[in-house]
């Protein structure tokens, strides 16, 4: 089974296939412009060097957030109209969680973080157990001060949310606070293809019709129109 996945959550986005179990090509990159001027091109770039075609694609993956409401926004559109042109099947993958898949094998939680502006964070906390990940706490939106008051034990953080809060965390939880290296501070579109593969080899699809990217809170625009 080769799957295509997207990952647009935060300004490092990028795309991997995988055959499979097996990691066929990964591209990431730090944007300054927005992902719709860069990702069709990413897309066609890794199937030309992995001498694939897009209809070869039997599965899309998508990280469907929480992250920035307009790269979201652009990989599920993108991921759409990929489904819609090859009638090709759809799963959708937890940003936070595959974000976690950086460290498997963690002795510590882990933490990732992204951020949500006004001293928010998109957060969510995963335990390693020898089935995988599985949640101590789940994505939500929270104040940076909330999170760290309620964590007692040593945590691995991720994420531009952990830099962003560096200095806070470390004074909040001292010695339980452990931060990486850079090359997994980043959300990772194989770990994307990893969870999607277990997805869709259970049969797990998405109605492309009906998935929406996962905000967690509302828009800026709408909080000023009281929507």
């Amino acid at each position: 089974m080769k799957m295509l996945a997207i990952e647009t959550s935060t300004m490092v986005g990028g795309v991997a296939i995988m055959d499979d179990n097996n990691l066929i090509a990964e591209s990431r990159i730090n944007v300054k412009v927005t992902h719709s001027e860069r990702l069709m091109g990413a897309i066609d770039h890794m199937l030309m060097q992995s001498g694939l075609k897009i209809d070869d694609i039997d599965v899309f993956a998508i990280a469907i957030g929480p992250g920035s409401f307009t790269g979201l926004r652009v990989g599920l559109s993108t991921v759409k109209g990929l489904v819609y042109a090859t009638g090709k099947r759809l799963v959708s993958v937890s940003t936070l969680e595959a974000f976690a898949w950086n460290i498997p094998f963690a002795k510590y939680q882990v933490c990732p973080l992204l951020d949500a502006r006004k001293r928010e964070v998109y957060a969510g906390i995963f335990k390693w157990t020898n089935a995988g990940f599985t949640r101590a706490m789940n994505e939500q939106t929270i104040k940076i001060d909330n999170l760290l008051s309620g964590i007692n034990e040593p945590t691995l953080f991720l994420g531009e949310g952990a830099l962003l809060y560096k200095s806070d965390i470390e004074a909040n939880l001292g010695n339980m606070a452990v931060f990486t290296h850079p090359q997994v501070m980043v959300p990772s579109p194989s770990n994307v293809a990893h969870l999607g593969m277990i997805k869709a080899k259970r049969g797990e699809f998405e109605d492309p019709i009906r998935l929406i990217p996962l905000y967690l809170r509302k828009s800026e625009a709408e909080i000023k129109l009281g929507a």
